[in-house]
């Protein structure tokens, strides 16, 4: 047995605080399962994308009591290395995935025990509450349990600063530093005088500020269908619709918080047959309009009937929408969007001479934008807007209303959302955005990501879809201002570009494709699926 993984696999069970999982990574020392114990300790979990994710398993490279109780300490060892005053409170929520009542226990026994006051919310609930909730308060910084839009067997560890925005570097690294140097804790409980919930009326605040920014004062047409896609996002939604002044159906099969997200392969609206349920439901009562949450209702997914068919808008199309509105209701502000975005935004927000700043991928980076401005909006492809400045992540349930709103006024014109993308692209050009997803599978899933971005580096190719390569650059070495990261820009000329990138949440490469210019849309099409194909081929997929 590799000395190694017996020592970190001893340290563990000396501080492990759930029996089972001691048993069973005591079974492995005594099996000799080197295997298991190399998936368990081999590679434990780090600060990424604005926290934790990975799945719910024993040992340092899983979600558990111990790796949220360890992240715990680092964050109030964070709060006083930074000098903020832990008495200002850490806002503590939870969605309803598999382990996130126990880590959420984890999370307000070591706060307590730590002198940190806690806020808690008294429900699982959508991960918006918590950015919303650290800036009304002004609070410390907040925790989400959650894994977004992950598989079932995920879970994961979100962290806001004291703005109420995802915390970026070197923030995340101090934090993991702190993880790292992590020991035994003394934990409180909620007899502690640091110990409240949220109240009624600051809940209550975020309904009534987004009925007053996106209500109507009529609601004509057939219902809007709604779906949470088993998460937690929809009694809050309901709510909403109601104060808002909508007409809402939901697809009751997909309301209740359920961790194993029966009816659907990945509970992410992003995946090919993901609306398929809601599609069948909107027939059902003759929708023209469909939202989507993810199960913790920080992303949306929309679909549209065009004519007679349903059509399932991309995460760009959702941005020019919500972007021409903003623009349109002021100006006095920027927007921002990330690198691997549609650049559509920005030629809308030149013409209306608003400034669009462009960041890297992720809302930490978008959420950021405005700096001493107000960030009017804020978009990324991946189904994440942030539409009122209140929230500093993005927000599913505020960009529904924002769609319905955008919805009803179109219906009161004669318009409708088809026609108004048609709009758009004659105005500013055609702009055809897809996306192609490389998963990797098994223990050694990161290495062989990063064996293809190697590759990608070393030998890129000539071209693509029939189009040449011209400009090729490392996003790693930096690029037209931006910090560092880790993927390649394939520029296709006046064309478009393609962007290729590793997620930050989950095993996969993502290729970001975009043609642009007075072209026939079907041709777009055409080309974007030539250049799919080629890129797949190129990878060995």
């Amino acid at each position: 047995m590799s000395e190694e993984l017996l020592v970190a696999a001893q340290a563990w069970l000396a501080e492990d605080p759930d029996e089972q999982s001691r048993k069973e990574i005591q079974r492995f020392i005594d099996e000799n399962n080197i295997a298991e114990l190399h998936k368990r300790f081999f590679a434990p979990l780090t600060f990424g994308t604005a926290g934790l994710r990975g799945p719910v398993m024993s040992g340092a490279a899983g979600m558990n009591r111990l790796t949220v109780r360890r992240a715990t300490q680092a964050v109030a060892a964070w709060l006083a290395h930074e000098g903020i005053d832990p008495t200002k409170g850490v806002i503590v929520g939870r969605d309803a995935r598999h382990g996130s009542a126990e880590f959420n226990e984890e999370v307000v026994a070591t706060l307590i025990g730590l002198g940190v006051r806690v806020i808690e919310m008294p429900s699982p609930a959508p991960t918006p509450f918590v950015p919303y909730l650290v800036r009304r308060l002004e609070a410390a910084a907040g925790i989400m349990v959650t894994a977004s839009h992950n598989p079932k067997q995920d879970n994961g560890y979100k962290l806001y600063d004291w703005t109420g925005t995802q915390i970026i570097p070197p923030h995340d690294k101090t934090v993991e530093a702190f993880m790292d140097a992590a020991g035994p804790v003394t934990l409180g409980d909620r007899s502690s005088s640091l110990y409240q919930e949220v109240s009624v009326a600051d809940l209550e605040s975020y309904y009534t500020l987004l009925a007053s920014r996106f209500g109507v004062d009529s609601f004509e047409g057939p219902p809007i269908t709604y779906t949470a896609f088993h998460g937690v996002g929809g009694q809050h939604m309901v709510r909403l619709f109601e104060n808002a002044g909508y007409q809402a159906s939901v697809v009751q099969e997909q309301f209740s918080p359920d961790p194993e997200f029966p009816s659907l392969p990945f509970p992410n609206p992003e995946e090919l047959g993901a609306l398929n349920s809601a599609i069948a439901h909107a027939d059902s009562v003759g929708s023209r309009l469909i939202l989507a949450n993810d199960p913790d209702a920080d992303r949306l997914g929309v679909a549209i009937r065009d004519e007679a068919q349903w059509r399932v808008l991309k995460g760009d199309e959702i941005g020019w929408l919500l972007g021409h509105r903003a623009i349109q209701e002021s100006t006095e502000g920027v927007v921002a969007t990330t690198i691997v975005s549609s650049t559509l935004l920005a030629k809308i927000a030149a013409k209306a001479g608003v400034e669009c700043r462009i960041t890297l991928t992720g809302f930490k980076w978008i959420g950021r934008a405005g700096g001493d401005e107000e960030l009017l909006f804020g978009y990324e492809e991946a189904l994440g807007y942030a539409v009122d400045a209140h929230v500093g992540d993005k927000d599913g349930m505020s960009a529904a209303l924002a769609i319905a709103q955008i919805d009803q006024h179109l219906a009161a014109n004669g318009k409708n959302i088809a026609k108004l993308l048609d709009e758009i692209a004659n105005e500013y050009g055609l702009h055809i955005t897809d996306q192609l997803s490389i998963r990797f599978n098994g223990d050694d899933s990161q290495s062989q990501l990063q064996e293809k971005m190697n590759q990608l580096r070393t030998s890129p190719p000539a071209s693509v879809g029939g189009l040449p390569v011209g400009e090729v650059a490392d996003l790693a070495e930096g690029f037209r201002g931006l910090s560092p990261t880790n993927g390649m820009w394939l520029g296709l000329g006046a064309a478009g570009r393609i962007v290729v990138r590793p997620s930050g949440t989950e095993p996969k490469l993502k290729v970001y494709i975009e043609i642009v210019g007075e072209v026939a849309r079907d041709a777009a099409t055409e080309t974007i699926s030539a250049i799919k194909t080629d890129m797949s081929v190129y990878f060995g997929v």
